[in-house]
């Protein structure tokens, strides 16, 4: 009955429109490929911003745009990066794509809802990339009052739009994940049978949905002050500027986590392929994701140090942004024991995700430890120093991992395989242009250089020369990706299902996987990180 069934569908599908398709498609596949293909064209928008930034801050007098330009500029880099790329491209295009294939499921618990979401992200980049054309947002991507209230023009107007949309899709796609994985996993999918990933996913889907409203809180309450004559953050008229913050970083700061769990589910998924050998430690990667998930609610104020709160209510923050570095830790011991002994095989996923990411994660991670504490945060904030950290953690840290996961499911997505050898000098372009671009930041912050500046005293030209350098080493690496990635899933070499020998229930169907995903509902009866003793591996489910 499933194949009579089966090959009419895969005839009408060969005849669909692009209109249906694409368009009005509800294939959790799908929506994940438009996800990731909208997020990889925010990514060039976005770093072109940054090598604008970067060549503005060639010359200590800063000659290519104006002061005003270069606040417009950073602020789009930095809000097109984390709400157009980061946080889409790990949620809806890994997320949307992977979670139903590994627990077993034909698609995700609300389809259309989950194609609403996309399509709430699309338009919440096309009105932020539309602010250059009426007047683009000037208060960096945090949009603090007072100046965010009194920033003259419509771009604060389009940023709260835009961050509206942003978080609505957020919210909508954290739903359809928890019910998804809830209610829809294969037979026998316990939880301590989920792939890491989809773990992963979960926290962060209950992340955004507890962290977002405050998020919307704060951006409208923001509107409401600059149009409609309330006062929330208008201190002359009673208001509280740091009620801002507080409702912007109790979102931002899990933020972070957000834009970091998925990127750590994917690690937990290449390191034991390519070490071939099981995951080290699965039940503490699982539950440091859920500890992890908890401890990012109470670590905001950290941002908060120099802005007014006191000395006494700080300390309670820097404890716990001090703890959570210990579940973030455990992980790291766990995917070094991984690779301990194995027979590691240094494909380009796995350079990503060992020496890509964790390499670079833990310099970001160790320099968030010296900005947790009170005394050096008071002396770093609002420094390069800041700066570098913060891209060692989203650049070194999430999109090493974008890129990784890209490379690694890019057979079972496309079907072809991607060309190594541009595979491998791209790793290197990105390794060495984030050691280059981000690691002198630390020594200018350390010299006092402030953040947000168009331009700054001479004695900072050699490292910012040196920075800059690094981000065009980025850009050139970035090129070679876009390329590789575009011109594989056309020429590239056809794959079998599983090329990488994987053990998830994702390589267990065909690349790329058919609109159904399963001709069977499997049953699952192990674990997924088990021992690699066989040429080919050996998936723990039956037919029903």
């Amino acid at each position: 009955m499933e194949a009579v069934w089966q090959a009419p569908q895969q005839a009408a599908a060969r005849e669909r429109s692009f209109l249906r398709e694409w368009v009005l498609t509800v294939d959790h596949k799908k929506i994940g490929i438009m996800y990731g293909v909208t997020g990889l064209f925010f990514f060039l928008v976005g770093g072109l911003f940054a090598l604008l930034v970067r060549t503005q801050l060639l010359n200590p007098a800063g000659t290519l745009f104006s002061s005003q330009q270069f606040n417009e500029f950073f602020t789009m880099h930095a809000t097109v990066m984390i709400f157009a790329v980061i946080i889409p491209v790990l949620t809806g295009a890994f997320g949307n794509y992977l979670v139903p294939l590994q627990i077993g499921a034909r698609d995700m618990a609300f389809p259309r809802m989950n194609a609403l979401s996309y399509w709430l992200y699309l338009a919440s980049g096309i009105i932020l990339l539309l602010s250059m054309v009426f007047g683009m947002p000037d208060a960096g991507w945090t949009a603090y009052p007072p100046y965010s209230l009194q920033s003259p023009g419509p771009g604060i107007d389009f940023w709260v739009t835009a961050v509206h949309l942003a978080g609505l899709s957020s919210i909508l796609g954290s739903i359809n994940f928890i019910v998804t994985i809830f209610k829809m996993r294969a037979p026998g999918m316990t939880f301590h049978r989920m792939p890491l990933f989809t773990w992963s996913m979960l926290v962060t889907a209950f992340m955004q949905l507890f962290g977002t409203p405050a998020l919307a809180g704060a951006v409208t309450t923001l509107l409401l002050d600059r149009h409609f004559g309330t006062v929330f953050y208008n201190s002359s008229a009673g208001g509280d500027p740091m009620l801002y913050q507080h409702l912007f970083w109790f979102y931002s700061h899990p933020a972070v986590y957000i834009m970091i769990l998925p990127a750590f589910g994917i690690i937990s998924e290449v390191l034991p392929v390519f070490s071939r050998k099981p995951i080290f430690g699965y039940h503490a990667i699982a539950y440091s994701s859920v500890g992890i998930g908890f401890l990012g609610f109470f670590v905001w104020a950290h941002h908060m140090f120099v802005a007014g709160m006191s000395l006494q209510a700080g300390i309670p923050f820097m404890i716990t942004s001090l703890i959570i570095a210990v579940p973030t830790s455990v992980k790291i011991f766990n995917w070094l024991a991984t690779m301990w002994r194995g027979a590691v095989e240094y494909t380009v996923p796995m350079m990503f995700a060992s020496l890509g990411f964790i390499g670079s994660f833990i310099i970001g991670g160790f320099s968030g430890l010296i900005v947790a504490s009170v005394p050096l945060d008071m002396h770093l904030h609002d420094t390069y120093f800041i700066v570098a950290h913060i891209h060692y953690v989203l650049f070194g840290g999430a999109v090493m991992c974008i890129m990784a996961g890209l490379h690694f499911w890019f057979p079972k997505v496309t079907g072809r395989m991607f060309n190594n050898r541009l595979g491998y000098w791209s790793f290197w372009l990105y390794f060495i242009g984030t050691q280059v671009t981000f690691f002198p930041m630390h020594f200018m912050g350390l010299a006092g250089m402030p953040r947000r500046i168009a331009s700054y005293p001479a004695e900072f030209q050699l490292w910012n020369v040196v920075a800059t350098i690094g981000a065009y080493i980025l850009g050139l690496g970035t090129i070679l990706i876009m390329i590789n990635l575009v011109w594989s899933a056309v020429y590239g070499p056809r794959v079998s299902s599983n090329p990488w020998g994987a053990r998830t229930l994702e390589w267990t169907v065909s690349s790329p996987p058919p609109e159904h995903n399963f001709d069977d509902i499997p049953v699952v009866t192990e674990n997924p990180y088990q021992p690699y003793g066989e040429p080919e591996p050996q998936p723990g489910f039956a037919p029903v």
